[in-house]
């Protein structure tokens, strides 16, 4: 009987491997196609989809523009994330349950329903669609996901340290400084890992809040519309590695991050 289980938990397994993984190839394997159209059989190759994608000029400045926008919107969910983690974290007052019910609620509103109340809202206060707005946007919907992971890190501080630090005459910015935020750099890497690639996946809120330039995903779409191509493959395809590049990069460095602040 635990043989039989086995076997089928390993069907089941590698069934949901080749459901992940087998679109992704054959989304890799189309952008070598020398064809305008997706479809197989694949009779010639090439890599000029590809190489198409490091030399077309409106192409990097859109990625660049992603980019930069990922990165700023990750600053700022993680510096408020952190702070709200650190206000929680470990601390009874009125109200606590309604703060954290309120942090969460960015990271359970579906998308469409925050990009259009997003919307509505920088249109009353008199912002205009464009980067400010997608950052703005970007970072309150990430904040939930910095807080999470911020505060699973704090619950397992050790409170000896901080009172250590404050037994050698330490006041609370200092020991919060010297103690606190060292212990943190592994969940606040992790998280600004995580939130640095939603932002720069994000579509519904970037297409809402958007103005005349677009971000790689908007781009993307704007190019389906007119039918699939192996040109839309190959973008999709460098995105994909460049993504799963820094997340195998970030995995890695946190895991060694952990073993040196919990030897």
């Amino acid at each position: 009987m635990r043989r039989g289980n086995r076997i089928l938990l390993s069907c089941i397994y590698w069934a949901f491997v080749l459901y992940v993984f087998v679109p992704l190839l054959l989304m890799i394997l189309m952008g070598f196609k020398d064809s305008k159209f997706i479809g197989f059989p694949i009779r010639s190759w090439t890599l000029d989809w590809y190489m198409g994608v490091f030399v077309d000029a409106e192409l990097l400045s859109t990625l660049g523009y992603s980019v930069t926008i990922a990165i700023l919107s990750t600053l700022i969910s993680v510096v408020v994330g952190t702070w709200i983690a650190v206000l929680l974290e470990g601390r009874k007052f009125i109200g606590r349950a309604a703060v954290f019910g309120l942090t969460l609620l960015p990271a359970l509103v579906p998308g469409i329903i925050s990009a259009i109340a997003f919307r509505i809202y920088a249109r009353w206060l008199g912002i205009e669609p464009g980067m400010g707005a997608i950052i703005w946007a970007h970072a309150v919907h990430n904040v939930p996901f910095v807080v999470l992971v911020v505060m699973a890190r704090l619950s397992t501080l050790p409170k000896s340290q901080i009172e250590a630090a404050r037994d050698l005459g330490a006041d609370p910015i200092i020991a919060f400084l010297r103690i606190t935020v060292p212990y943190l750099i592994p969940a606040i890497l992790g998280a600004s890992i995580f939130c640095l690639l939603l932002s720069f996946d994000d579509f519904v809120r970037s297409f809402f809040l958007g103005g005349y330039e677009p971000t790689l995903p908007v781009l993307i779409f704007a190019m389906l519309r007119s039918g699939m191509s192996p040109e839309i493959n190959a973008i999709a395809t460098v995105a994909l590695v460049l993504t799963a590049a820094i997340g195998i990069w970030a995995e890695r460095f946190t895991r060694r991050m952990n073993r040196d602040t919990n030897p």
